[in-house]
């Protein structure tokens, strides 16, 4: 058998022009999704013509940029504030979008140079780069706080310390994260697609990676349509409509996923303290609100509603479905230790991925001459991460098991490689 040729089809097919048609339809996406949701959750109303800044900044969190929260509230008084929290439901529809668009003219190939899809890449970073500074520049603003009328309105008038908070970006970290996070997106758009075309030395890596790596994204993209789904069933029946669409729209993974890796038996510590809450469902709040740093994790779910178990159920049948899926789609010459481990990784990798971007805190508080966080509402406290390596380790342990199951059901199937002995 003759090896694989790069196809002769010109470069101009991936030129600037569809680059930029790539980079504008990922950022007309990703501004669309969360214009819609920072307007259900009531940012349209934020003083001074903010919105749009707030939409910027909701951006470049969404691509790993850093937003810094900021406070002033004269020499007298002291406000402190700080925020980390990635809105996945941005960052996945740019993530769909942008790896789309990089794809669509590798399609119908089987073999690519690596310093074509090099070029390709660099024209999309290219572009991406501008944007992201535009994004970094442009997402800055300050908001005074309103303390209401009583004795602290009076002290802060008397004092002249109205207190105020804003954000800006550091551009260089933005700049950095923002490339990465594309660089993540291109690569794995190039693993998962099974059309997508790779460099000929690569080909033989493709039967290992490919099939575990597809299975895996399939696995969250699942999820998330759960989680669409419950959403909208919690809306239509118990109301708060707009609080809902927000969640849809900034922050649906960020639950979705979490419940993924719950279901494997994973525990995330946390806290909620003040006015910060959790938006659903109505459990996590009611675990975290506690005066000291509590465990959520299967058994103090179920120890609220034993109901909870059908977390474990849906890993279960989910990443049984996958798994096979898996062993189909790859050669019938992998064995099933091979699908095991094979999946192993890649979902260990998967729950590294969401333990790290599914962290979130938020603080603010406000005093005056030292004394204290002043106002009751206007100090608060929540945060959110998990227990990382145990939940990696669990990632790995149920990746084993169902790659070996999967692998188990698909024998008897005919698959890709297999020959009719005579």
């Amino acid at each position: 058998m003759s090896a694989p040729t790069v196809s002769a089809r010109p470069a101009a097919h991936h030129g600037w022009a569809r680059a930029v048609a790539t980079v504008l339809t990922g950022l007309a996406v990703m501004v669309l999704v969360s214009a819609l949701g920072l307007w259900a959750a009531g940012a349209a109303g934020l003083p001074d013509g903010a919105f749009p800044r707030v939409v910027a900044a909701a951006l470049v969190t969404a691509v790993g940029g850093s937003v810094e929260l900021s406070g002033n509230a004269g020499v007298l008084a002291q406000t402190r504030a700080g925020i980390t929290v990635i809105p996945l439901s941005v960052t996945l529809a740019g993530a769909l979008v942008i790896g789309a668009g990089f794809l669509r003219p590798l399609r119908h190939r089987a073999v690519a140079s690596a310093g074509e899809l090099a070029g390709w890449a660099a024209r999309i970073a290219v572009l991406w780069l501008l944007v992201l500074i535009g994004l970094a520049f442009g997402a800055r603003q300050t908001f005074a706080v309103d303390v209401g009328s009583g004795a602290l309105s009076d002290l802060t008038g008397l004092f002249d310390v109205a207190p105020k908070v804003g954000f800006t970006t550091d551009v260089p970290l933005t700049v950095l994260f923002g490339l990465l996070w594309l660089a993540g997106v291109l690569l794995l758009a190039l693993l998962v697609a099974y059309g997508a075309p790779l460099p000929a030395r690569l080909l033989r890596f493709q039967e290992s990676v490919r099939p575990a790596a597809h299975a895996v994204v399939v696995l969250l993209l699942a999820y998330v349509v759960i989680g669409l789904v419950v959403a909208l069933i919690t809306a239509a029946t118990r109301g708060h409509v707009p609080e809902t669409f927000a969640l849809i729209l900034l922050g649906l993974p960020n639950l979705a996923w979490l419940a993924l890796t719950l279901g494997m038996g994973a525990t995330w510590n946390g806290r909620v303290d003040g006015p910060f809450g959790l938006p659903m469902p109505h459990v996590l709040d009611a675990i975290l609100r506690t005066p000291d740093v509590s465990a959520l994790n299967m058994g103090s779910l179920t120890d609220h509603d034993g109901r909870w178990w059908w977390l474990v159920a849906v890993d279960a049948i989910l990443l049984l479905v996958v798994a096979f899926r898996m062993a189909v789609r790859s050669p019938a010459r992998i064995r099933l230790w091979q699908h095991a481990v094979h999946l192993a990784v890649a979902l260990a990798l998967a729950v590294l991925m969401i333990c790290l971007a599914g962290r979130s805190s938020a603080h603010y508080g406000l005093s005056l001459l030292g004394i204290g966080d002043l106002g009751g509402g206007l100090s608060g406290e929540l945060f959110l991460k998990p227990r990382l390596w145990q939940a990696v380790g669990l990632g790995a342990v149920w990746g084993l098991v169902a790659g070996f199951l999967g692998g188990l059901l698909a024998r008897p199937l005919r698959r890709q490689g297999e020959v009719n002995r005579p």
